[in-house]
């Protein structure tokens, strides 16, 4: 079950999203359903059906869990394949 403590080692996919602070002032305030992730970013279908290309490592994210539990994330810091991020050890965040 995904937790706001273990969300690093999850899939992001299929989860809502918000960013809430970009160091680039157009990716700020984009909602919608994560629908894939590479290493260096994060793509996301807002509620128009656009999907928008938003990179990990300037970017802040509030992910909602299906648990309805809200977790606000850095970017830089789950910049990683989502396979080897899923493997990787955090340091308590």
């Amino acid at each position: 079950m995904i937790t706001p403590q273990n969300i690093f080692r999850h899939e992001l996919v299929g989860l809502g999203v918000e960013v809430v602070k970009s160091s680039h002032k157009g990716f700020t305030g984009i909602k919608g359903e994560v629908v894939d992730e590479t290493k260096n970013t994060i793509k996301v279908e807002d509620v128009e059906g656009c999907e928008k290309i938003i990179p990990k490592n300037v970017a802040t994210f509030r992910f909602t869990l299906p648990s309805s539990a809200v977790v606000e994330v850095e970017g830089r810091i789950i910049v990683a394949r989502p396979e080897d991020r899923i493997k990787k050890k955090f340091r308590k965040y």
